[in-house]
C-alpha cells in the first residue's frame, strides 16, 4: 500500500486499499501510469459534498451528474431532489457515492495499464 500512497497522497483509506487490491502484481511503472489516468478522472469527496449542497440553493442533481448517475441526476433536478430528501441522504451519503463511483474509475483505468 505504500507504493500507491506515494504516488497518491491524496487517497483515503478505503480508497487507496481498493487500489492497492487492483495494483498489487504491478510494476512501479504501471502504478505511475495508473495513477496518471486515475487522477485524471476520481472524484474527489469535498466535490461531492459541496454539489450536493448547491442542491438546497435550487441546483438539485449536480452530485449524481458528477458520479454518471444520469437518470439520478434528471430526477433530482426536475424534483427538487426528491423534495430535498435524496439531497438531505446525498449529504450524509457523499463519501460513499464519491467511493462507489471512485472504485469504477479505478477498475476501468486498471485495465489500460
Amino acid at each position: 500500500m505504500n507504493r500507491i500512497l506515494s504516488q497518491m497522497p491524496e487517497l483515503e483509506l478505503d480508497e487507496a486499499m481498493t487500489i492497492d487490491a487492483l495494483l498489487k502484481d504491478k510494476t512501479d511503472e504501471q502504478i505511475r501510469n495508473f495513477a496518471i489516468i486515475y487522477r485524471s478522472r476520481r472524484r474527489d469527496p469535498m466535490i461531492i459534498l459541496v454539489t450536493t449542497l448547491l442542491g438546497f440553493a435550487g441546483f438539485s442533481g449536480i452530485q449524481r451528474f458528477l458520479t454518471n448517475q444520469m437518470g439520478m441526476g434528471i430526477l433530482y433536478f426536475f424534483t427538487a431532489g426528491l423534495c430535498l430528501i435524496g439531497t438531505i441522504i446525498d449529504l450524509v451519503n457523499y463519501k460513499s457515492l464519491a467511493l462507489e463511483y471512485n472504485r469504477k474509475v479505478a477498475q476501468e483505468a486498471a485495465m489500460f495499464i
